[in-house]
């Protein structure tokens, strides 16, 4: 009988991601649907709108906390040395689409940063704190939280490579990068009405 388990470590991968924490919370402490406010997505930025700060940063938490999860257990059963390979890096990307794309909401839901931030603090800790720093000099300067998403997105694969020994790469690196790469795909891909509102110069502020 073949391995089962990267099928499975998948698709907990996805159901893990998909878990809609900040819809959950808007529903308990406002009692209404979060995706009808603001940028109408499940993130804590939105949450936040909608039910309070306080709200924003355990959404937050969670959000990321799901991401961090999927990967520490493709780690723990798909790899022989807690390591990072193919199905790891599988593992991350639907993490993120399971956020962005949730079974349980018809398939609509956040932009997908926070997971994505978790999955890549345990992959990559210092790669994040270089966005995460870039992110805070964007909102500090523009209190746009999507173009400080967005820009983080699309420089993280960079820091992976480059913090990742692109001049002595491993066997890891390159499942990293393109996990990286294509995780950062998805989060610029569904701030595509953020951009369009960037351009317009309509977007929201964050207060």
């Amino acid at each position: 009988m073949e391995d089962v388990r990267p099928v499975l470590i998948l698709v907990i991968a996805y159901l893990l991601g998909s878990i809609p924490f900040g819809y959950l919370l808007v529903r308990l402490l406002a009692g209404a649907d979060v995706r009808e406010t603001g940028s109408g997505g499940t993130g804590a930025t939105n949450v936040s709108r909608r039910a309070g700060k306080l709200a924003g940063v355990v959404t937050l938490l969670l959000d990321a906390l799901k991401g961090a999860l999927a990967v520490i257990l493709a780690r723990m059963f798909l790899t022989e040395d807690f390591g990072v390979n193919w199905w790891v890096a599988a593992s991350v990307v639907l993490a993120i689409a399971g956020h962005c794309f949730p079974v349980w909401l018809g398939f609509r839901g956040g932009k997908g940063v926070a997971t994505g931030v978790g999955a890549f603090l345990v992959l990559s800790p210092l790669a994040v704190a270089c966005a995460g720093l870039l992110f805070i000099l964007i909102v500090w300067a523009t209190r746009y939280v999507s173009l400080g998403s967005i820009t983080a997105a699309a420089v993280l694969p960079l820091f992976v490579w480059i913090l990742g020994g692109y001049w002595k790469p491993t066997p890891a690196l390159a499942p990293l990068f393109m996990a990286a790469l294509a995780g950062a795909s998805i989060i610029i891909f569904m701030h595509r009405a953020n951009i369009g509102r960037l351009l317009s110069g309509t977007e929201s502020k964050f207060k």
